[in-house]
């Protein structure tokens, strides 16, 4: 069954930003995170890791956003590609994992490179590439300052709103609901496994990146992951697009209810800030983990460049309204 937006409000944990969703709540309490060392250790070389969750539907991760797929005996399906060694290693483990079915479609969850790098691996394996319009835009001209992806495989099946397709006995559905992370996520439900593929619009308990310059907004992304929620059940697994270090890349609902309430209390956090008269340069300074979202970790320093960071972006959409 659905959550009816007052159900959705009532489980709350964080408060929106005055006058924009809502009241003020209390936040759901969970473990801080170790902070990282200050001299960190090189990194480890990326290891492939698939999971199955349920009904044929699994997550991929190696290196960039979590990819999603459907190993369906008449038919693969694959969400994302991160870059292109991990698309194709993912690719050697779907055929290993399955009876060399044809990969019927990939689907863009929205434009950012660690999520559509690897598309070119598919070229001459993936009979359709799918993404929301605007995506699929950004894609060839990426907002900001990123560049386009060398030897791209763009989106050839666009759509605005809805799109839906079967590949073998799974029905499978790609919605956009509004801007957020960017203007083009999308969320991909299996609807038989009743598993959903969030992209970006799901970061568990780690800092949100919000591309302004891509259209994002934090209020309308609260009202996405409301919608998100209100067109799912309680059963439902979702297989978020990036993860804090050690937590898990799926998981039900009260995890998007959780990050909907530090998106709110990001918002209300630097609203406070500005009414007691701080500047923006000393409200994007600030570092301390938000309080009641201490699992999420220090805010991260904004880039020199195409700022990214929640609160530099929180206090754009506060004071120029959009």
């Amino acid at each position: 069954m659905s959550l009816t937006r007052r159900d959705f409000l009532a489980g709350s944990a964080a408060a929106a930003v005055a006058g924009a969703l809502g009241r003020p709540a209390l936040a759901r309490a969970w473990q801080a995170q170790t902070p990282a060392p200050a001299a960190a250790a090189a990194p480890a070389p990326a290891t492939p890791v698939f999971t199955a969750v349920r009904g044929n539907v699994g997550w991929f991760t190696m290196r960039g956003g979590t990819m999603g797929y459907l190993i369906d005996p008449k038919a693969i399906v694959v969400v994302d590609s991160q870059y292109r060694e991990s698309a194709t290693v993912c690719l050697g483990g779907l055929r290993e994992r399955s009876q060399n079915q044809p990969v019927e479609f990939l689907i863009n969850t929205h434009h950012h490179a660690d999520h559509t790098d690897g598309n070119f691996a598919f070229k001459g394996v993936a009979k359709k590439i799918v993404a929301q319009a605007k995506a699929a835009e950004d894609m060839h001209n990426p907002p900001g300052t990123a560049a386009p992806t060398a030897e791209q495989l763009y989106p050839d099946t666009t759509f605005k709103d809805t799109w839906n397709a079967t590949a073998g006995s799974e029905r499978i559905r790609a919605k956009f609901y509004g801007p957020a992370h960017t203007s083009g996520d999308i969320v991909v439900t299996f609807e038989r496994a009743n598993v959903v593929h969030m992209g970006d619009l799901m970061f568990n308990q780690r800092h949100a990146i919000v591309d302004r310059a891509a259209g994002a907004s934090m209020r309308k992304w609260m009202g996405v992951v409301e919608r998100t929620i209100k067109d799912h059940d309680k059963d439902t697994v979702y297989i978020f697009g990036h993860v804090n270090t050690n937590l898990p890349v799926t998981g039900d609902q009260s995890i998007l209810v959780q990050f909907h309430d530090y998106l709110g209390a990001v918002l209300a956090f630097v609203q406070s800030q500005i009414k007691a008269g701080k500047t923006r340069d000393e409200i994007v300074a600030m570092r301390d983990p938000l309080k009641g979202f201490e699992s999420f970790g220090r805010f991260p320093a904004p880039a020199a460049t195409n700022p990214r960071d929640p609160l530099t972006c929180a206090y754009a959409e506060l004071t120029t309204g959009g």
